[in-house]
Order: C-alpha cells, then structure tokens, then sequence
C-alpha cells in the first residue's frame, strides 16, 4: 500500500509576483490545523486577516513585517514569525532597502493556520522566535530545525494554538529519515532537491500528504531542503475567502462589511502604511 495518500503539485499564482500555492487544494483543503501554504515571493502588501496565524518562515534574503499592533519586525532566514489575527489584525510584509540594493533573493513560505473556535474572536497578537529558539536535532544524515511542536523527543518554544508540526530538514544524497506517526495528519514538501517516500518519487514543489498512523521512510536522492507540517485536525470545517478564515459564513460576511468600510475598530491601521486594497469583486 502506497504511503502517500496525495500529490499536490500546486498553482503557480501571479499575484503581483509569482507564488506556488499548494493548500488550499482539492485533494486536501486542510492538513491538520495548516489551511494554507504559498511558496512564496518577495513582498505581501498590506492586507487584513481574521480566523488565523500567519506563519512566515525564510530561507534567504529578509523582510521586515509591520501591523496594526504597531509591531516593526525584521524576518531573517531561520526564524519563526506567529501572528495570530483574532477577530482583525492588517499586516505587511516588505523586502528591506539593504535586500533590495544588494539584490539578494527573498525565498520562503507562508502558512495559515486555523484558530480553533474559541480563540478565531480573540485579540490578535505577534511573536517573534530568532533562529537559535528552535531546537537543531540531528537523526542519522538528517539535520532538523523544529520550528513547532514535538519531534524526535525535542519540543520547539513557539506556543501554537492546537496541536501543530512543523519542520524545517535538510539530508544529503542518499541519507534517510524516519517519519512517526505522531500526529493523525502530516505532509511532506521539497524545497530543493528531490527525496523518495517508501520508494514513490517526490519532485521539488510537490507536497505529499502521508496516510495516516504509519513510519514513512523519505530517502534523499539529491541533497534535499523539506519541510513536514502537520498536526491534528482542526475543530470543525472553516470557510476561506480572500484573506479570511472563519467556521461560519456570517464572521466572513462582517469582516468583509468592515474592511470595505476602512473600520480601524476592527482591524485597525498600520503606522506608516498608507496603501490600502479594496474588497475583491469575487
């Protein structure tokens, strides 16, 4: 029996620069509390969230992250950024002068995750963890940076909102890790590189979502860069338009109601930012 239940090969979005977005997807909208993963590019203009947490994760280059709790953040490679928007939060996330001068790739992903019910009204909040707050585990050839969650008898600091993993490996040509079966939902995703799951091929930009309650062995044919995200299912199904993420249509409605209304009660401003984006049409 094959240890990947799907291939998400992913759409290559144009959103004023080219993205791979692999989740939501029609395979799989939603592994575990992740509701969605870019592959992203090099800017992300201000916009509003509800229902969620951003998690931005860097492998080159740097972006400085502003929003509307006033917070003035640099992203450099290695460390992990958790914003959770709560009932409204606007954030942006820009290339510094010094990257954009010096020309160095901006290179990184972006998830959302799923606030449980309990928490989507909440306030919003930001917390930032530098490189060396996530353990560094080695496993035979694979070297892990565990950015969220237990792995492997290690536990990283980044206080998540549900039970979440979310690693960050590299593996030479020819090493292999052992994937448990730790949590009831996880995926694999190649940066760079390419790695086979139980013998199946997976190419670089191609997340495989793991059957669950089984060891996976990933054995690396190329010197590899992955991630593993996964955790336990979010709290019930969740509604995801533009950038909002709710468990009923009615929270979506009035956060679109406020943000065509500019209403700072709700999300507030960013110091500094004067660009806004209208409602999208559709």
């Amino acid at each position: 029996m094959s240890s990947i239940r799907h291939l998400i090969h992913g759409l290559v979005r144009d959103i004023g620069f080219p993205v791979r977005r692999l989740l939501p997807a029609a395979a799989a909208r939603t592994v575990g509390p992740f509701v969605f993963f870019d592959h992203m590019g090099p800017v992300v203009r201000p916009h509003p969230h509800i229902g969620l947490a951003t998690v931005t994760y860097l492998f080159s280059g740097a972006m400085m992250h502003r929003d509307s709790l006033g917070v003035v953040q640099r992203i450099t490679p290695g460390a992990v950024n958790w914003m959770a928007a709560g009932r409204g939060i606007v954030h942006s996330e820009r290339v510094p002068d010094d990257i954009r001068n010096d020309k160095v790739p901006v290179h990184g992903l972006q998830m959302w995750v799923a606030l449980p019910k309990d928490q989507e009204q909440g306030d919003a909040s930001f917390h930032h963890y530098a490189e060396d707050d996530m353990p560094r585990i080695e496993v035979g050839a694979a070297s892990l940076h565990l950015l969220a969650g237990k792995a492997y008898g290690h536990e990283s600091p980044v206080k998540t909102s549900s039970p979440t993993l979310y690693v960050c490996g590299r593996i030479k040509a020819g090493g292999t890790l052992s994937l448990p079966a730790d949590y009831s939902e996880r995926s694999v995703y190649v940066v760079t590189g390419a790695a086979t799951l139980d013998g199946e091929a997976l190419e670089a930009g191609v997340l495989a979502i793991l059957e669950p309650g089984i060891d996976v062995l990933l054995t690396a044919q190329d010197d590899t860069l992955f991630m593993v995200l996964g955790g336990e299912p979010i709290d019930g199904p969740r509604f995801v338009w533009w950038n909002f993420v709710a468990s009923s249509k009615e929270l979506i409605d009035s956060a679109k109601l406020a943000w065509r209304a500019q209403d700072r009660d709700v999300f507030g401003a960013i110091p500094g930012e004067v660009e806004w984006i209208p409602l999208p049409e559709k």
